[in-house]
């Protein structure tokens, strides 16, 4: 797989606003001319349209395995992140498991799912006397041939939540928030990467567009755009000052922030692959562009240290 690949939240239509779908289409063409061949999306993303949309648009390079689709199962009582207060039977059900993966099949166009992850997690639910049914039936879509890979979307800056599950060879694959600011990822989780065969599928290495450096006290969203709440209060000014800081370091190591955003993220052994949005072809160049400089100086990495960020602003 491509070591940047495509996070198609912003394709669902329904959270982040400001971009056409005429330009997430021409984004995703971008992408595979690009040599983009990892895409990830979710059956929660604007209801299965940012899946249908993948499935419409890269029919051909699907078929063929130029493109590696990755979806989503999302919990059943649409709570995001997961506490590990309610019952498995609230949040992955079998049926709903069945049910979900059907739905993206379809969405997708595809007889097989190469990477079904679920949406969120915690390991409170290996506990759970109903999880065995809800693995087992995992186990029987894996047999059914219409899951090749399992993974976990972890929760929001909290990887521990997810070490005991990964452990179970039936989990391939790890989706984590890991920036500059949040370095969470590099404890546990990386030793454990390092130990089996887990793929880390790295999201949000932008920090939701603070690493971006455009996120300033006067940024205005559109109406009705999810980064409203998220940058609520003072968080914008915030966002801006820490950006601010670190256009300082640019120079020879890196030219701009997504650059040095995105290369941190890739500077790492333990990072297979890196899913920044892209909903707009100019987003498709530059994060390329950046893939193809190579990881940062360890000087770089060193002075980025100072910059770590503990934050939880999806609460």
């Amino acid at each position: 797989m491509s070591e940047i690949g495509f996070g198609g939240w912003g394709l669902g239509g329904g959270q982040w606003l400001g971009a056409q779908e005429p330009e997430g289409r021409d984004a995703l063409r971008k992408a595979v001319d690009a040599g983009v061949t990892f895409f990830d999306t979710a059956l929660a993303y604007g209801d299965g349209h940012s899946e249908r949309l993948i499935g419409q648009v890269l029919r051909e390079e699907i078929r063929d395995g130029r493109a590696v689709v990755a979806t989503k199962i999302p919990p059943l009582n649409q709570e995001w992140p997961a506490d590990g207060k309610k019952p498995v039977a609230d949040v992955f059900p079998a049926r709903h498991v069945a049910a979900s993966t059907e739905a993206s099949l379809k969405n997708l166009g595809v007889d097989a799912l190469p990477l079904q992850q679920l949406h969120v997690w915690h390991d409170a639910w290996l506990d759970d006397p109903k999880w065995g049914a809800s693995y087992d039936r995992m186990v029987r879509l894996t047999e059914e041939g219409k899951v090749l890979h399992w993974g976990i979307s972890i929760n929001d800056h909290a990887p521990a939540t997810a070490l005991r599950a990964l452990a179970d060879p039936i989990f391939e694959t790890a989706q984590v928030i890991y920036n500059i600011y949040d370095r969470s990822a590099e404890g546990a989780l990386f030793t454990l990467a390092r130990k089996k065969p887990l793929g880390v599928i790295v999201r949000v290495p932008f920090d939701e567009g603070a690493l971006t450096g455009r996120i300033r006290s006067d940024t205005v969203f559109p109406a009705g755009d999810w980064r409203e709440a998220y940058f609520r209060g003072n968080r914008r000014a915030e966002a801006g000052k820490r950006a601010e800081a670190l256009t300082l370091l640019l120079g020879e190591d890196a030219e701009t922030l997504p650059e040095l955003a995105l290369r941190f993220c890739l500077s790492s052994p333990e990072v297979s692959t890196v899913i920044p949005g892209m909903r707009r072809a100019e987003h498709v160049r530059s994060n390329v562009a950046a893939s193809q400089q190579g990881p940062l100086s360890p000087g770089m990495l060193s002075r980025l240290e100072a910059h770590a960020w503990e934050k939880n602003w999806y609460s």
